[in-house]
């Protein structure tokens, strides 16, 4: 075992190189059970409020100790990406992809950048055996979030940082190096302020930190595989063919956010509606699936489904 003053100045290496890697936070958890999670998720799952993804439901006890994940787990080096754009919804000509689909699939920068971070933690540690996670295996990445210091988890669920806001990519290096843990965020400071909530057109946020996925447009234009329910049908989805970001988008915390270096001009941001309902199915090939485009995570049927229900005009007053 290291001593404290070696184990800090290595957790500041690696802080050091998280940063000029380009994220834009880095903090530090020690492993174990997220004992305090387990009651609300069991109570969200018996509820049903994760809708289709049946996968929520497997493996609930690797969700809550990543130390069944990985052997030998002692940290979890959490690490941040701003994916922030202010390119004007307008310019979708009403018709809408969330900021994160608007580059090529995070997954992949996401994992290349924590490599290169698990590459300096080797170096500087050869003795470190772990393994990557970006939303791509049973870890509560939100909580670990907290855990490590990064910020709170607000009333629209998404992890929010302090002065920087909630456009934020997240990933995790498990490492068997145990490090010293930053401070827990200890508390929210959305106070007394419901502005997701009462923006949400779905009201798929039915109580602070609770959301009911079935109602959420971002699960129903993405992990939704089935069309869009005839209940959805009638302007509710306030234009939005992929993802949603209208709870981040009225948050007083993104005040702060600023644009990212992740998010560049796409080629689509400029289509009109008329342009995404005569989307071909060569185009959406070359446009996303060969892209690599996070859109390209849907079917070209389901994409077109979600177009069409986006273009149904409004029957709500």
């Amino acid at each position: 075992m290291e001593s404290p003053a070696v184990n800090q100045a290595l957790a500041a290496a690696i802080k050091q190189e998280a940063a000029s890697l380009g994220f834009d936070a880095c903090g530090i958890a020690k492993v174990g059970r997220l004992s305090n999670m387990e009651s609300g998720l069991r109570q969200w799952l018996s509820e049903g409020k994760h809708g289709a993804m049946g996968y929520m439901e497997k493996h609930l006890e690797k969700r809550l100790d990543p130390s069944l994940l990985v052997e030998n787990a002692k940290s979890v080096i959490v690490v941040a990406l701003n994916y922030y754009t202010d390119t004007s919804n307008d310019a979708f000509d009403n018709l809408i992809v969330s900021k994160y689909a608007r580059d090529k699939d995070y997954h992949l920068v996401m994992k290349e950048k924590i490599s290169k971070l698990e590459a300096k933690l080797k170096q500087l540690m050869p003795n470190h055996d772990g393994r990557i996670f970006v939303d791509s295996a049973p870890l509560l990445e939100k909580a670990w979030a907290v855990r490590a210091g990064l910020g709170w988890i607000g009333k629209n669920t998404c992890l929010i940082i302090p002065r920087k806001g909630s456009f934020f990519f997240l990933g995790e290096l498990v490492t068997n190096i145990e490090l010293p843990e930053d401070k827990e965020f200890a508390s929210g400071h959305c106070g007394a302020c419901t502005r997701c909530i009462d923006a949400c057109p779905t009201a798929a946020i039915v109580a602070p930190g609770n959301l009911d996925a079935r109602k959420c447009i971002s699960y129903l234009t993405i992990e939704l595989k089935a069309p869009i329910p005839d209940a959805y049908r009638d302007g509710s989805l306030k234009g939005q063919i992929f993802g949603c970001d209208i709870c981040q988008d009225v948050c007083p915390h993104n005040r702060f956010a600023k644009p990212g270096w992740f998010n560049r001009e796409c080629d689509f941001a400029q289509w009109s509606a008329t342009k995404w309902s005569n989307l071909t199915k060569e185009e959406f090939k070359r446009q996303f699936v060969l892209a690599k485009s996070p859109i390209a995570r849907v079917k070209f049927e389901k994409l077109q489904d979600n177009i069409a229900a986006a273009n149904m005009p409004s029957e709500k007053a």
